[in-house]
């Protein structure tokens, strides 16, 4: 069972940055962590995902441009870079393990959850 914890979630200015990091107990080269975010009675949404073996990275068309997921795999870490930060993003953001096919966008592809970090942008 791998064990999936996220940090570096608050509070931040409209326009500001903030940087979340989710630690993995295990990854293999098949793995691809993803990260999605849930706002309060919306749908789980798709933020983007790296392919931990070659390092590709795949995002969603609301954060492309302002969110990346930067290639550092030193201790099992997926971090996720997040500037011009907008209300509309406030959100729990979730890591997620996905060891299918690429690029995995569904949440029904992953297979290991975080518990979530709450993200809230203000005006």
């Amino acid at each position: 069972q791998v064990q999936l914890v996220e940090s570096g979630g608050g509070l931040v200015q409209a326009g500001g940055s903030l940087r979340l990091s989710c630690a993995a107990s295990d990854v293999t080269f098949r793995s691809k962590m993803g990260w999605f975010r849930q706002a309060p009675g919306k749908e789980r949404a798709f933020v983007g995902t790296m392919h931990w073996d070659s390092g590709s990275t795949y995002y969603g068309d609301a954060v492309k441009g302002r969110f990346t997921i930067p290639r550092d795999n030193a201790k099992n870490t997926v971090v996720l870079q997040m500037n011009d930060l907008k209300p509309e993003d406030s959100a729990v953001y979730y890591c997620a393990e996905s060891r299918g096919g690429w690029p995995p966008t569904r949440p029904s592809l992953y297979i290991y959850w975080g518990q979530g970090t709450q993200v809230t942008v203000s005006a």
